[in-house]
């Protein structure tokens, strides 16, 4: 087996299985693995990994969009393809035997994935708490027998895990260290083109093509309405790859009265950075917006069957669902979900907000304190978490499935 090297010693190979679900996950896996090579120069990683992740130096066994998948009934129509590539990893993974799994994010997949690899020895790894602690709480118990360590980018998660004795660790987020405190507006807008008078609204409808679907339409009316309000008003519409982007500018070619609408490949926080407000995609970026100090309204749709079940079956135990309210513990920022997502709720919601000075100011503050309080290091943190865990631990066995 290879352990990282101690002070003296001479260096051993740490090889690292990873696997990274879609955009964001590739993004912390990239920052994960520089963080690990500044402390085990001989490092080798494998799996499931996107393009950050390649540049960092990830060998890539399948690619990070491949996991793409939300909610709980549309994850039905891929299950056949999901099976034979967790199958598929499981049976190289445990002929390669990593040191360490580490999985991030994607936690229906990759917990399935590691719960097999530590009863064989190899030690486990999530990588972004499962929203446990707001829905489905009983998971917990697998969630454990899965994992040796959860890396939390959340303050709140571990103390849910140390109520039921599960080994977690707060990391801080990598975003609220790679985000600067205070965004340069007049710079972001430069670089976009945009003039540096005049209002700007962001709209970020997700990375996901199935939120794009369901979300381009009433992020694109909601744009038509602050339109006809501020005719003035630019708007910038950040996109996560070129499907989304494609699936984006056919809703503005289709829809009565859009705005003209710069669109982009990537550039999300230099986006945010240009914006006075931003109509933003449940998610991975609601936080960036936090962190970027922008006024927010947060939308989340997803298919008719998830959202009935969600509801009658009481699976959701926190009374917010994006994280800056969750964060704030308050109601900061209005949400809107499913038949909620208009157009006009959207847009009327975030005229309503920067139409108070005080209540931008304010918002901003609270912001800026949440961010301190993330700004941790967090790639460094996790780094010097997994390789600690690997220091205490007992040699792995052989043992094959």
């Amino acid at each position: 087996m290879n352990a990282p090297p101690t002070a003296g010693a001479p260096a051993r190979v740490l090889r690292v299985g990873i696997v990274a679900g879609e955009h964001s996950g590739d993004t912390l896996g990239a920052a994960l693995i520089q963080a690990l090579r500044e402390r085990v120069p001989a490092l080798e990683c494998f799996g499931v990994a996107g393009p950050k992740m390649l540049a960092a130096g990830c060998t890539r066994w399948a690619g990070a969009e491949e996991l793409a998948v939300m909610g709980l009934t549309e994850v039905l129509h891929h299950l056949p393809r999901l099976l034979r590539l967790r199958g598929e990893l499981k049976a190289r993974f445990l002929a390669a035997r990593p040191d360490v799994f580490i999985g991030i994010d994607s936690p229906e997949f990759n917990l399935g994935l590691a719960r097999t690899l530590k009863r064989t020895g190899i030690r486990t790894v999530q990588y972004v708490s499962p929203q446990v602690w707001a829905w489905r709480q009983g998971r917990v118990r697998t969630i454990g027998a899965a994992v040796d360590l959860i890396l939390c980018l959340l303050p709140f998660e571990t103390d849910f895990y140390a109520t039921h004795g599960v080994r977690a660790e707060f990391v801080g987020h990598p975003l609220a260290d790679a985000i600067p405190l205070e965004a340069d507006p007049a710079a972001a807008r430069r670089a976009l083109g945009l003039p540096e008078e005049g209002g700007v609204i962001a709209l970020l409808p997700g990375s996901r093509m199935g939120e794009v679907a369901r979300l381009a339409g009433p992020f694109v009316a909601a744009a038509a309405r602050i339109h006809a309000a501020h005719p003035d008003w630019r708007f910038v519409a950040p996109m996560a790859s070129a499907q989304v982007r494609e699936a984006f500018e056919r809703e503005i070619a289709q829809a009565r009265g859009a705005p003209d609408i710069r669109v982009t490949d990537g550039q999300a926080q230099v986006a945010l950075a240009a914006a006075d407000g931003v109509i933003v995609a449940s998610g991975t970026a609601t936080l960036e917006t936090l962190l970027t100090g922008r006024p927010m309204v947060v939308a989340y749709k997803t298919s008719v069957m998830t959202a009935f079940l969600l509801r009658t079956l009481g699976l959701v135990k926190v009374r917010y669902f994006s994280q800056p309210n969750l964060l704030a513990g308050r109601g900061a920022v209005p949400e809107f979900f499913q038949e909620q997502v208009t157009g006009a709720a959207l847009g009327d919601a975030l005229l309503q907000e920067l139409s108070n000075r005080t209540h931008v100011a304010e918002l901003k503050a609270e912001f800026t304190r949440i961010h301190r309080t993330l700004r941790r290091g967090g790639a460094a943190r996790a780094a010097e978490a997994v390789l600690a865990m690997i220091a205490a631990a007992p040699e792995q066995s052989d043992a094959r499935t």
